[in-house]
């Protein structure tokens, strides 16, 4: 079964730029779309940006369109979420997920990883 650990998370100045990775490891996921969401405290869990499998579609919420990048490196099986110009309201616990079933808008996200908090400092 497929695991995801992300990493990269910590306390950044508003303006400032965390690069989070997310690795899987006990089955490949380089031939399934990936998505990072965010869930702040009282919040719901919400779709960031996600990636096709070949890395050649992505999609952002438009909260974070033109700040932040999705990528991937399927060769060793991690995406990545590259985020500039951060903002106290970016402010949440990231996860990764696969995307099992359907895609686009219709993808069913599992196996998600256990999250990374991001911090923005005003």
């Amino acid at each position: 079964q497929v695991q995801l650990v992300e990493s990269g998370g910590g306390l950044v100045q508003a303006g400032g730029s965390l690069r989070l990775s997310c690795a899987a490891s006990g089955g490949t996921v380089r031939n399934s779309g990936m998505g990072w969401f965010r869930q702040a405290p009282g919040k719901e869990r919400d779709l960031v940006a996600r990636i096709t499998w070949s890395g050649a579609i992505t999609y952002y919420a438009d909260s974070v369109k033109g700040r932040f990048t999705i990528s991937r490196d399927n060769a060793k099986n991690t995406v990545y979420l590259q985020m500039n110009s951060l903002k106290p309201e970016d402010a949440a616990v990231y996860y990764c997920a696969v995307c099992v079933s359907g895609s686009g808008d219709g993808c069913r996200y599992d196996y998600w990883g256990q999250g990374t908090q991001v911090t923005v400092s005003s």
